[in-house]
C-alpha cells in the first residue's frame, strides 16, 4: 500500500514550495520538490533596456543576494564591452560580496537553522539561557549590513554602475568593528560545529569558482570533481530543464545532479583559505574524524560558519591593502556578448548578456544557485527518508529531519519564516 507525504510552504525556497513523497513497500518511489515561485520574468524585463539600467533591475531578483546579482550583472556587461575593471572597482565589489556573505550566513544559521536543533519554531523561543545567541546573531548581521551600506550606498539593492567610484570611508572604524566581531564568530563556529547532525554520506559533484591564489568570490574558473572549465563555457556543461510538477528550472551538470554553496566552496577551495580559518577548519575536521571532500549535506551549516570567519579575515586584509582611486575606462557602446559568474551566499550565480551596437540588451540568461541545487536536494531527501524508514522512524520525526535537510541547503531567503504544514496519507 502506497503512502504519501506532502509538505506545503517549505521554508527557504523562492516563493512557495511543496514536497511530495510517495512511499511504497517502505521505500521512496517519488520525490518531487515543487517550487511555486511564480513567473517573475527578470530575463525578459531587461530586454531592450540600456546596459546602465540593468544592475538596478536584476538586483531585485533577491533581497538578501542583491549584491551578488549587481556584481555579476556588471561583470557580464563589462565582459561584453571588453572593459577591464580597475583595482578599486574590484575592491568595492568584493567588499559588497563580503558584507552580503556575512549577513546572509548569520541570518540562516541563527534564525533559520538553529531553532531546528533546539526543537523550537523560532530562535525567540530558545530559552533565557540562550538569549546571548540572539545578540551574537544580530551583531554579525549588523556588521554585514554596514559593509554593504558603506560600499554600496544602502543595505539592500546597492547602487553600482560600470563606472562606480568609492566615497570616503573611515577604514579605522570598520577595522575595529571587524576585529570586535571575531570572538562572536568564533563562538558561532563552535556552536554549529558541535551540533549533532543527522548522519548522511553520499558521493556527488561539487561546483564552485576557483582561483589558485585566493578563495574565490567574484572571479575564477569553474571547478568541480571532474575538472575545470571557463565561465563562458557554462552552457557546455550545465543544462537547464523544466519538470512538469514545478515552475522553477532545474539544472544538471553532465546530466547529473550537483551541489553548490558553502560546503562545495570549502571542498574545492580549502587550500586557499586564510591561515587562521584553515587552522580552525583543520581542527574541526580532526575532532570529527572527517576528510575532504565533506559528504554530509548537513555540514553546509558548519561550512557557512567557517566562511563568516574567512570573509572577515579577507575583509581586514583587503582594507589593509586598499587600492588608490584610479580613472575608470570610458564606456563605448558596441555589440558584444559577455558571461560572468560570482559566488552568491548559496552558490555559483551566472549572468549572460548579449548587447547591440546601441548598448541595448538583446539576450539575457540568469541561473541562480537554488535552481542548480534542486536536483541534489531531491536526491538527498530520498536517501534520508529511505534510511529513516529502515529504522521505523515515526512520521513526525521523518518530517523534522526533512525540514532540517532542506534548511541545511539554505536554498532561499524570501519565505524563511513560514512553518511547514504536513499532510500524510
Amino acid at each position: 500500500m502506497a503512502r504519501e507525504i506532502t509538505l506545503n510552504h517549505i521554508c527557504k525556497i523562492e516563493g512557495h514550495a511543496n514536497l511530495n513523497l510517495k512511499i511504497e513497500k517502505n521505500k521512496v518511489k517519488k520525490c518531487e520538490l515543487q517550487a511555486f515561485e511564480g513567473a517573475r520574468f527578470f530575463e525578459a524585463l531587461v530586454i531592450e533596456k540600456n546596459i546602465e539600467d540593468i544592475q538596478e533591475i536584476v538586483s531585485r531578483i533577491c533581497g538578501i543576494c542583491s549584491s551578488a546579482h549587481s556584481v555579476c550583472s556588471i561583470q557580464g556587461l563589462e565582459d561584453a564591452l571588453g572593459i577591464k575593471p580597475t583595482a578599486q572597482q574590484k575592491f568595492i565589489r568584493e567588499m559588497l560580496m563580503f558584507g552580503e556573505r556575512i549577513r546572509s550566513h548569520a541570518t540562516h544559521l541563527y534564525f533559520l537553522a538553529l531553532p531546528d536543533y533546539f526543537n523550537v519554531p523560532s530562535i525567540l523561543e530558545i530559552g533565557k539561557e540562550h538569549k546571548s545567541k540572539i545578540d551574537d546573531a544580530l551583531k554579525i548581521i549588523t556588521l554585514g549590513n554596514q559593509l554593504v551600506e558603506k560600499f554600496g550606498g544602502r543595505e539592500m539593492h546597492p547602487f553600482l554602475k560600470i563606472k562606480e567610484e568609492m566615497e570616503e570611508v573611515d577604514y579605522e572604524k570598520i577595522l575595529q568593528q571587524l576585529k570586535n566581531t571575531k570572538p562572536i564568530i568564533m563562538r558561532t563556529i563552535k556552536l554549529f560545529s558541535e551540533i549533532n547532525y543527522p548522519e548522511i554520506s553520499r558521493e556527488t559533484d561539487y561546483l564552485s569558482l576557483h582561483q589558485e591564489e585566493d578563495y574565490a568570490y567574484i572571479q575564477g574558473k569553474i571547478l568541480s570533481n571532474t575538472g575545470k572549465f571557463e565561465t563562458e563555457d557554462y552552457k557546455k556543461h550545465l543544462v537547464e530543464n523544466i519538470k512538469e510538477y514545478a515552475t522553477s528550472k532545474f539544472v544538471l551538470k553532465e546530466n547529473k545532479p550537483y551541489m553548490l554553496g558553502a560546503m562545495a566552496r570549502i571542498n574545492n577551495n580549502h587550500n586557499q583559505l586564510e591561515p587562521e580559518t584553515k587552522k580552525i577548519l583543520n581542527e574541526i575536521m580532526k575532532k570529527k574524524d572527517l576528510e575532504f571532500p565533506l559528504k554530509n549535506p548537513f555540514y553546509n551549516n558548519i561550512c557557512q560558519a567557517i566562511e563568516i570567519l574567512e570573509v572577515v579575515n579577507r575583509t581586514i586584509k583587503n582594507i589593509e591593502n586598499a587600492p588608490k582611486k584610479e580613472e575608470t575606462q570610458k564606456i563605448k557602446y558596441h555589440s558584444g556578448h559577455g558571461v560572468s559568474a560570482v559566488e552568491a551566499p548559496r552558490g555559483t550565480l551566472f549572468h549572460e548578456y548579449k548587447i547591440d551596437k546601441n548598448g541595448k540588451i538583446i539576450y539575457c540568461n540568469i541561473i541562480t544557485p537554488t535552481c542548480q541545487n534542486l536536483n541534489m536536494m531531491e536526491q538527498d531527501i530520498t536517501a534520508l527518508v529511505n534510511e529513516l524508514l529502515k529504522k521505523n522512524t515515526s512520521k513526525e520525526e521523518i518530517v523534522k529531519h526533512m525540514e532540517k535537510l532542506i534548511r541545511a541547503y539554505d536554498p532561499c531567503f524570501s519565505c524563511s519564516t513560514h512553518f511547514l504544514k504536513v499532510n500524510w496519507e
